[in-house]
């Protein structure tokens, strides 16, 4: 698709319908295959910019929040469009602020939009508001019960960070900001450095949606600057009443933190870190080659920068494993290096490659190919012992890129122990062939159930599925609370509450739970699921 009207970036705030210069430090995007930096640049936002996104996000609370889900779902599908109409100029903008490819610039495009949907249709089908009736029992004995009827309401204004990793689909109009909308909450976007021309295409493709909808001023803000200033400043605010995030760890709890920490303490929702273990039972090994090459693109997809990214595969050590271990180190080998979105993530990784290499009780395996391009990931292997990873902690810390650890078991105990003492994790992996492990499978399946979102059977964990039945969250410290994911049309429960009106008059209620039900939506009605039709 070839824009017709060009956007010009100006490196402004986007402060509800108005765009204003920030006055705090200019920050530029760079381009990591070339390390250029790139124009516009942008002045990160003040307190008083932050303070009057909020004011402007509360004032669109009430008639925001009061629109029908019709009319919700339309705005929805309108930003999708918008996004659309940006064509060549976002997918350019995308691979020069990012060094990835254009096929994955136009996947990105894609799942932002398809997710931005997905949410128009879930609201539109009224699933979100689980309206529940339970009419009033008048007669009964020994004591009568009155009319209750229970449905979801948006918790208000919505912070969303951008994440580094996806410049799309979990940034300016990804399924944070996607979810909170379709909920009824405006949403102030802290928008990542690395990213910022990309950030102010999708964020003026919303204030067009707005616009054309007749959404009240404020529905939306993006805001650019500091994590000190804008992101703190924001999580602070007492307008403000959730938080989505995805990032690192340390970022992730330097936000809850504070949002904890409150006169009135708000929920935060943040994606941390994960290794996403991978389990071969004995059986799988009669597959060396399938697994090699599934594992293979798993790790250096997008250079291993995925939070799914398959950073730890276990096994027990067979006549077969040393063949396995000896065709993945070499077709690591033969790896190319890949560009990483930033100097900061190639260095953070470098860093962790020469933990990992120093560490006395892991061995390099294999390490691909050098370059002397800027901000190239070598994928790398390691290998270590259960007893060793069992008895240092620090060897399950993530290693954000291409690189994985080993980790060769003696016994079947062994390898339950593993799946006992790791973290929290996003997913966890497990490949089979025979029923000869099924009691194996299973005990790892009933470890796995207390630690991970997503359980993957006989595939790899890289790629995330935009569905209903998704989960991509997990126990802390994938996830700062494990009852969410950040992904799928269940998301959207993070920005709701629920309410019951107790002995109401049917004027009064909410279309969702009124008797005659004119959004014809599911409800459950003394106990039995019911629609107008």
């Amino acid at each position: 698709m070839i824009t017709l009207n060009m956007i010009k970036l100006n490196g402004n705030q986007i402060i509800g319908n108005s765009e204003q210069p920030g006055n705090e430090a200019v920050i530029k995007s760079t381009n990591p295959l070339t390390g250029q930096q790139l124009d516009p640049g942008y002045k990160g936002a003040n307190k008083a910019q932050v303070n009057e996104a909020c004011l402007l996000a509360k004032n669109a609370f009430d008639t925001y929040r009061n629109t029908s889900l019709k009319i919700r779902a339309e705005f929805l599908e309108e930003i999708a469009n918008e996004i659309e109409n940006l064509g060549d100029q976002l997918t350019k903008k995308f691979i020069e602020e990012s060094g990835l490819p254009e096929g994955r610039a136009k996947g990105e495009t894609g799942r932002t939009v398809g997710q931005l949907r997905m949410f128009a249709n879930h609201i539109k089908n009224g699933f979100a508001t689980n309206a529940t009736i339970d009419t009033a029992l008048l007669d009964r004995k020994p004591s009568a019960r009155t009319d209750h009827r229970l449905t979801n309401i948006p918790l208000g204004p919505i912070v969303v960070f951008g994440a580094s990793n996806f410049p799309l689909a979990f940034s300016v109009a990804g399924g944070d900001t996607a979810s909170a909308l379709a909920a009824g909450c405006p949403v102030i976007v802290k928008g990542h450095s690395a990213h910022l021309g990309t950030s102010e295409l999708v964020g003026k493709a919303i204030i067009s949606a707005i616009k054309k909808c007749g959404m009240p001023n404020g529905t939306f803000s993006l805001l650019f600057g500091s994590g000190s200033i804008v992101g703190q400043e924001l999580v602070s605010n007492k307008e403000i009443k959730g938080i989505g995030f995805t990032g690192s760890r340390k970022g992730g709890l330097a936000i809850l933190k504070t949002a904890q920490s409150r006169k009135e303490p708000i929920p935060v929702y943040a994606e941390m870190s994960s290794i996403n273990p991978v389990f071969l039972l004995p059986s799988a090994f009669e597959n060396i080659q399938s697994i090699v090459d599934g594992f293979i693109n798993s790790l250096t997809m997008g250079a291993g920068q995925f939070c799914t990214n398959p950073g730890l595969l276990v096994f027990i050590e067979n006549n077969e494993s040393q063949k396995l271990i000896k065709s993945l180190s070499d077709v690591i080998v033969k790896t190319n290096t890949q560009t990483m979105l930033t100097e900061n993530i190639y260095n953070s990784y470098c860093a962790g490659l020469s933990r990992l290499e120093k560490n006395k009780k892991i061995k390099l395996l294999a390490k691909s190919n050098s370059s002397t391009e800027p901000n190239q990931c070598q994928a790398a292997l390691f290998e270590t012992t259960g007893k060793n990873f069992l008895s240092n902690t620090d060897l399950a810390e993530e290693v954000f890129g291409a690189s994985s650890l080993i980790v060769k078991c003696e016994t079947e105990y062994e390898m339950e122990e593993i799946a006992k003492s790791i973290e929290g994790q996003l997913t966890g992996s497990l490949h089979l062939n025979k029923d000869q492990d099924e009691k194996l499978a299973k005990r790892i399946i009933s470890q796995l159930e207390l630690k991970v979102g997503r359980i993957i059977f006989n595939q790899f964990p890289t790629g995330v599925e935009v569905c209903n039945a998704m989960v991509h969250g997990g126990v802390y410290p994938a996830t700062s609370d494990s009852r969410s994911t950040s992904v799928g049309s269940t998301a959207i429960n993070r920005f709701l509450r629920p309410i019951c009106y107790q002995n109401f008059p049917q004027t009064y209620l909410r279309d969702e739970i009124k008797d005659h039900n004119p959004n014809n939506i599911t409800q459950l009605l003394n106990g039995e699921y019911k629609s107008s039709t």
